[in-house]
């Protein structure tokens, strides 16, 4: 199947309204500055219960918090209740529900069958969202959860365009979110038992250690070089694994993991990054009202990048223009595993793989400081240093509406005092900026 080109075609919707663009917030401040660039939603994990809770930024108090200040924005809030509970945390989980509910949230996004529907009885009132750890993957799951009285489901990433339109051809009346952006699990939307398996921290629990990304190094233990030898097939694209292949990682390298490969793959291996911001007139065709990135650990700069692309990508097709590559291009500075668009157009089989390295590496930019204040009358800003800055450098000025570049000529820092360079992580500096950024905004410098 040829892979669509929504991208160039004229866009129509039955649709009364764009499709919503829900940004992860790690923490109060990603939170904000998500709002900021453009999401329509953010969602939260709530701690203990959500499958994020290892890094986790928001406690009891902040997340309270969070709630009121997006609703002030006129913006929504889904909080994360996601984990399958042992028994143990099942009390714990009903206190702290009842909790967060006396919030008003505008959905909870949760997993396990048993407290979504304890959670439907207690408080009918708040939507559910069933996450994608629930890996819905065909319509009589979705009638189902819809009979529940779930009111939205996160589809499995590993889903086609015309699954998802099936999907919703048959069961019209309820909501499907959909991953457009950011890091896909190697297992079924994140049912993964790597990270138990190696170190007893269960992904199904919130506290995975992303295993499936670590530097392995392959070895063959037969002991034969004739052996070796003989299963070489230069000229042959697949072959299979012969027996005596292992995996090991540099931290636990006495551990060896016997490998195979069938006809779904190799095992313990690296996904790319998501990203399907070219397919976004396909999703809403299929049926998709509300577009989901992916990053609650990631910093305040992924979250500015990525709203403002897409919502401009979004306001582009909503209106009927075609698509811009500069949006792409903007995605493509942020560090990566490189990308994929997924499921949706074909199954990418190796084509979805990071077969170099289990980091995220930057691409032609980095971000060099973050704003904390604008002085009006000086028209200095001041910002948290995150990476080198030089004065007679070339900056770019991301705000949530443009990107300015312009000449650092003055950077001083707190006292007042001149500065030729300052370095991440040093404190405060003050620059003078060409306009007022306004209340959010970030810097960027070339790396090239």
């Amino acid at each position: 199947m040829e892979a669509p080109t929504s991208h160039t075609q004229s866009f129509s919707s039955s649709q009364k309204s764009p499709p919503e663009l829900l940004l992860p917030a790690g923490d109060l401040e990603k939170l904000k500055v998500a709002l900021a660039f453009g999401a329509d939603a953010v969602y939260a994990g709530v701690p203990k219960y959500s499958l994020r809770t290892r890094e986790i930024g928001f406690r009891r108090e902040s997340l309270e918090e969070a709630v009121t200040y997006t609703h002030r924005q006129g913006k929504k809030i889904y909080l994360v209740m996601n984990i399958y509970a042992h028994n143990l945390k099942v009390d714990g989980f009903l206190k702290e529900l009842d909790r967060v509910a006396a919030w008003k949230p505008d959905g909870l996004i949760m997993s396990d069958p048993g407290l979504i529907a304890l959670a439907l009885k207690r408080h009918p009132h708040i939507p559910i969202h069933l996450s994608t750890q629930a890996n819905t993957t065909n319509w009589t799951t979705v009638r189902f959860w819809r009979d529940l009285g779930v009111r939205r489901i996160i589809l499995s990433r590993e889903l086609h365009l015309d699954e998802i339109a099936e999907m919703h051809q048959k069961v019209p009346d309820i909501e499907l979110e959909a991953f457009v952006h950011g890091a896909i699990c190697i297992a079924y939307s994140g049912r993964c038992l790597i990270s138990n398996y190696l170190n007893h921290r269960d992904a199904n629990q919130g506290t995975c250690t992303n295993s499936c990304r670590w530097e392995y190094k392959l070895a063959w233990e037969k002991g034969s070089i004739l052996d070796v030898e003989k299963s070489q097939s230069p000229y042959e694209s697949r072959f299979p694994i012969p027996d005596g292949f292992t995996l090991s990682e540099p931290k636990h390298h006495h551990e060896k993991m016997p490998i195979f490969e069938d006809d779904f793959g190799t095992y313990l291996m690296n996904s790319r990054d998501l990203c399907a911001i070219e397919l976004l007139p396909d999703l809403v065709h299929a049926g998709i009202v509300s577009f989901k990135v992916e990053g609650r650990t990631k910093s305040a700069w992924y979250a500015a990048l990525t709203a403002r692309s897409y919502r401009r990508a979004i306001d582009d097709m909503w209106t009927g223009k075609p698509f811009n590559p500069d949006h792409l291009r903007d995605l493509l500075t942020l560090s990566s595993r490189t990308y994929t668009t997924g499921f949706y157009t074909r199954n990418p089989r190796q084509y979805g793989e990071n077969f170099e390295d289990g980091y995220s590496a930057g691409f032609r930019y980095q971000v060099t400081g973050i704003l904390k204040s604008y002085d009006k009358s000086s028209s200095m800003g001041t910002f948290e240093v995150k990476n080198r800055i030089k004065t007679g450098s070339i900056l770019e000025l991301i705000t949530p509406q443009e990107t300015i570049p312009f000449t650092l000529r003055v950077m001083e820092n707190l006292k007042g005092e001149s500065l030729e360079t300052a370095h991440g992580g040093a404190e405060n500096v003050r620059i003078l900026l060409p306009q007022n950024p306004g209340d959010y905004a970030f810097l960027r410098q070339k790396t090239e």
